[in-house]
């Protein structure tokens, strides 16, 4: 072989240069490194090809289709520990590692971070050791990072002067949770506002005149009273006009007082002893204690011939034992919604519903082939302002039947027949009631205050039916009052034998007010 091959000679010289490098480099290296290294051989096939990392490739992928890479700067770096001559090194591997949630409170503060990172799956898992361990462990995390404040802390300007008209005025709301202050104190509060004016159409023109906003408080409360006379339905919404309006309404005790006393919704237009016979003729005053007919006392002055009943007057009447303010009755506010009174511009209704078993079929002993018939029949009830009152039972539904309950078609349609729509009036009785009162007008001990009397005509001029019924209220709390009459009794008198009988109530409901505009005041 020729030693002066230039081609040879130029390998031998490759050869030579390459392994002095790698000696050069293998003593650069510790021996530990070194000793770990020399366990692995490279790949023969793979080291044909030098590709470049995963991670590049991953990138320019990335970029290729227009997507930036994301980067995990929060994330730990797992080799910091294998990096020659780092920081890490310098370190044991075991303080790099986060310690593991031992309590309750530790899973839930990691939950948290957890779902803040976007880790769902995570974030629930630890929230359900979290709640294993404790079930109040989010009350004990909003304690130790939102603790309660012990001041009050106060904003110092609610509604600055640079804020646009949009803005609402927040001097209402609290910083430390609902108000405790009541209703009471809320209209005290009122007292010393005014009428506001009304506010102008559109921005810069003056504001429309509003003349009550002048008016002296001696007028105001009295076209109040004025209102209160006519309509104490529209006198008592007056009160959601304005704040003013609302302390007056509430407040103003010489208004109530005036209701209390008049004839037109107060107690001056009851009656607390007989007025009438029950054919609706006026009693004399020496009659009127003797009137009262129960089982012991069975006079019957019905057929008595006796004048006429003298006009009411609007005139407030003198004052009475049983309109005294007391503890019950604080106010004459309190005293006209609570104390029991009766109503005249509308009527009480009575709905009975009840089922009854119909003819058996004989020719099956089956159940299901029985009928079953659905009973439904109504009672009304008017009180008339001069101690007379209107029965009626009938099937006839009350749209068909409250306009006519009037004395008017009772004394035309009386036992007559007819085929006008007032002709349902046929079968009305005629009858007269009381109250039973306090402080000297109970008829006896056993009767309470609320309790109503009722003595009507019978079916027969020999018999005369007798009701008692107790005044309650029914709907939610703080709304209408007494309008509602719960059965107490129902007897049936007759005139010829003096005897008594009693009428069951196992099918008859209570009576529930209803207000009918067509009577207006009931006068």
């Amino acid at each position: 072989m020729d030693d002066n091959n230039p081609d040879l000679e130029n390998f031998r010289k490759q050869w030579q240069e390459e392994v002095t490098a790698r000696s050069t480099v293998r003593a650069q290296i510790p021996s530990s490194v070194r000793a770990y290294s020399s366990h692995e051989r490279p790949d023969k096939s793979k080291a044909k090809t030098a590709l470049p990392p995963s991670n590049i490739l991953s990138e320019e992928a990335d970029v290729v289709d227009g997507i930036s890479a994301q980067a995990y700067h929060d994330l730990d770096d797992k080799d910091g520990t294998r990096r020659l001559g780092g920081e890490a090194s310098k370190y044991p591997q075991s303080s790099q590692v986060s310690k593991e949630p031992q309590s309750a409170l530790e899973h839930y503060e990691k939950a948290i971070e957890r779902e803040d990172q976007g880790n769902l799956g995570d974030s629930l898992n630890l929230y359900r050791k979290a709640y294993r361990l404790d079930a109040g462990v989010d009350r004990i995390y909003t304690n130790k990072h939102f603790p309660p404040s012990n001041s009050k802390m106060k904003p110092t300007d609610l509604n600055p002067s640079n804020a646009p008209v949009t803005v609402p005025n927040t001097a209402h709301h609290s910083l430390d949770g609902p108000s405790t202050s009541t209703t009471k104190d809320l209209i005290a509060s009122f007292s010393n506002t005014t009428v506001p004016a009304a506010t102008p159409p559109t921005e810069g023109t003056p504001p429309p005149p509003c003349p009550i906003a002048k008016i002296p408080s001696e007028i105001l409360i009295e076209i109040l009273l004025k209102t209160a006379m006519a309509d104490i339905a529209s006198f008592a919404r007056l009160s959601t006009v304005c704040k003013r309006f609302a302390f007056l309404v509430t407040t103003e005790d010489r208004i109530w007082e005036r209701i209390c006393h008049g004839r037109e919704y107060g107690f001056a237009a009851m009656h607390y002893v007989w007025k009438t016979s029950i054919a609706g003729k006026p009693l004399p005053t020496t009659l009127l204690e003797a009137s009262d007919l129960r089982p012991d006392n069975p006079l019957d002055i019905s057929t008595l011939n006796l004048t006429d009943s003298p006009s009411f007057s609007t005139v407030p009447v003198q004052s009475s034992p049983i309109l005294s303010l007391s503890a019950v009755y604080p106010s004459y506010r309190q005293m006209l919604r609570t104390r029991p009174r009766l109503r005249f511009n509308g009527c009480y209704i009575s709905t009975v519903n009840y089922h009854r078993p119909g003819a058996s079929n004989t020719s099956s002993n089956s159940t299901y082939t029985c009928p079953v018939h659905i009973v439904t029949y109504y009672r009304y009830l008017r009180f008339f302002r001069d101690g007379t009152c209107l029965s009626l039972l009938t099937t006839t539904e009350p749209a068909d039947v409250v306009h006519h309950l009037t004395k008017e078609n009772l004394q035309a349609h009386h036992n007559r027949e007819s085929m006008l729509p007032s002709a349902i009036m046929r079968h009305a009785l005629k009858g007269r009631w009381r109250l039973s009162g306090s402080l000297g007008y109970q008829h006896d001990d056993m009767e309470k205050e609320g309790d109503i009397h009722i003595e009507t005509e019978g079916v027969d001029a020999k018999y005369m039916y007798k009701m008692q019924l107790s005044l309650r209220s029914a709907g939610r709390a703080g709304g209408t009052r007494n309008n509602k009459l719960v059965w107490k009794g129902f007897w049936s008198y007759n005139r010829l034998t003096d005897d008594w009988a009693t009428f069951t109530l196992r099918n008859d409901r209570a009576f529930f007010w209803s207000r009918v505009k067509s009577y207006a005041m009931g006068w």
